[in-house]
């Protein structure tokens, strides 16, 4: 991977001195790469580790998996889960405000003597997905053990996202010892069933954001899950850690595209079966990608870590507004980079005949499409029947639309972007556009900042196994996450 990527860096500045030629060799000396310059060093914080792991591998063996169907969800996994918070984290349940939202949602809420003060939320989930049945051998240690081994806490949710969720309790439960005492309202928000993107009055989100709307309570800012603190490293290229804060999601839906024929016995065939006319469209569609485009956000993320960079790629951000064409070309190609620049279409089920030898009356597939913001289901039901032709059916199966972008000029990105430098010298802060799902995109109707961020540094290939075999988090990058939590509350709720 990295050598892949060294290439495509690499080609890209060739490419760039060879178009431009010494303009733009000039216009790189002024582009000079520089280490991300230290933020505003802030006070120490005191972190208890060795709680945190404690609390950490104990969450992890409590199984709190949801279920669409949720008469099939063990539910006392969620007591005791609750159970295991209230004695793990006795002065937040002593000092906080605590009820259940929904069925199993938990609303804490540590009140200050500013009420008329818009409250900040930091939110979590609780539930985990389940292992895939037939792979529970396959773990190094077993999934729900929380075995603290090798430098590591494993098992599920431990990125995603107990890991979370539980540095936010120690977080609070320190500030409390502490004696901190809040400027502004503080909220608690975690939800039971994100992981089965329950909607309506099911989701446990939805719901707790009802609640903040009934009473005509706007929230100054929402922080949720996100991208983690990643390891960027290529050999004489670039040596950082990308702290990307999610401003925006991706919307999503499915479609189901069918063809109706005839029939008959396979002994007598059509030149085109239903299933031979259907893979025609199929093609259709993959072969007219909805058209890529540079975003500003993406174009932000590029300048972030084009400043980072050693020439030659330095040599392409320094002219990145005459090379955009040349980039956008080379990055559509590029599939990880393309679904930040595109809606996406992916052709994931296909359904024909009951039999080997009968012809199918109806074929049909199910296209699985990542929306872009901006973009509507509608605009991709528009873009299928285009391609699609007069004879397919397309029926809409279910979706949700993109979340609203989020402003990298609140008070609240900015306090993220100047921790994360205080932190680490080697940081690089940029807004990106989380492709998947997150409770936060529930909370759009009482508030304008949000953000999904998680402050524990990681390679790519760990951030890999979240939902995969041998889920686990360094040990090495929990404390830092603690101390991200505390500073973001003293800094949000100081005024």
């Amino acid at each position: 991977m990295k050598k892949k990527t060294k290439s495509i860096l690499t080609g890209l500045g060739v490419a760039a001195a060879a178009g431009i030629g010494t303009s733009m060799v000039r216009a790189a000396t002024t582009y000079k790469a520089k280490p991300v310059e230290a933020g505003e060093q802030l006070p120490p914080e005191n972190v208890d580790l060795d709680r945190y792991i404690n609390n950490l591998s104990k969450a992890i063996q409590i199984p709190t998996i949801c279920n669409v169907d949720e008469s099939l969800v063990d539910w006392s996994k969620f007591d005791e889960f609750h159970a295991f918070l209230k004695e793990a984290y006795p002065l937040i349940h002593e000092k906080l405000e605590l009820q259940v939202i929904s069925t199993r949602s938990l609303m804490y809420h540590w009140k200050s003597e500013h009420p008329e003060k818009e409250p900040i939320a930091m939110l979590a989930h609780q539930d985990v997905v389940p292992v895939t049945q037939g792979t529970e051998d396959d773990w190094t240690y077993p999934a729900f053990s929380g075995a603290v081994a090798d430098g590591f806490v494993w098992g599920r949710g431990a990125l995603d996202i107990k890991n979370h969720l539980i540095g936010v309790m120690e977080a609070v439960e320190t500030l409390l010892e502490e004696g901190y005492v809040p400027e502004r309202d503080i909220y608690l928000c975690f939800g039971h069933n994100e992981e089965v993107m329950a909607e309506g009055d099911a989701c446990g989100a939805t719901c707790m954001m009802k609640w903040f709307k009934e009473r005509g309570i706007k929230l100054d800012s929402v922080i949720d899950e996100g991208g983690a603190i990643l390891s960027v490293k290529v050999d004489k290229v670039i040596d950082g850690h990308l702290a990307g804060v999610g401003i925006a999601e991706k919307g999503h839906v499915d479609f189901e595209i069918s063809v109706n024929a005839k029939g008959g016995h396979s002994s007598q065939p059509p030149k085109h079966s239903a299933l031979g006319q259907l893979s025609k469209i199929v093609c259709n569609l993959e072969n007219h990608q909805f058209k890529a485009e540079l975003t500003p956000q993406l174009t932000s993320l590029f300048n972030e870590i084009g400043k980072s960079t050693s020439y030659p790629v330095r040599c392409v951000m320094s002219n990145f507004p005459i090379l955009k064409p040349l980039i956008t070309q080379v990055c559509a190609n590029i599939p990880p980079v393309a679904s930040m620049m595109r809606t996406t279409t992916a052709i994931t089920m296909s359904n024909g005949s009951p039999a080997p030898n009968v012809l199918p009356q109806k074929a049909s597939v199910v296209g699985n499409f990542r929306i872009m913001p901006g973009q509507t289901i509608e605009d991709v039901e528009a873009h299928i029947r285009k391609y699609a032709g007069p004879k397919a059916e397309v029926k809409l199966l279910a979706g949700k639309n993109p979340s609203k972008i989020s402003p990298t000029d609140s008070r609240a990105f900015n306090v993220i972007s100047k921790i994360c430098k205080s932190m680490d010298p080697k940081a690089i802060v940029a807004p990106y556009l989380v492709m998947g799902g997150t409770d936060a995109r529930q909370y759009e109707d009482v508030c304008d900042n949000i953000y999904r961020y998680s402050p524990f540094l990681m390679d790519t290939a760990l951030l890999l196994t979240t939902h995969g075999t041998n889920e686990r988090i360094p040990v090495s990058s929990l404390e830092d996450g603690v101390a991200f939590f505390k500073r973001y509350i003293r800094e949000l709720t100081k005024d």
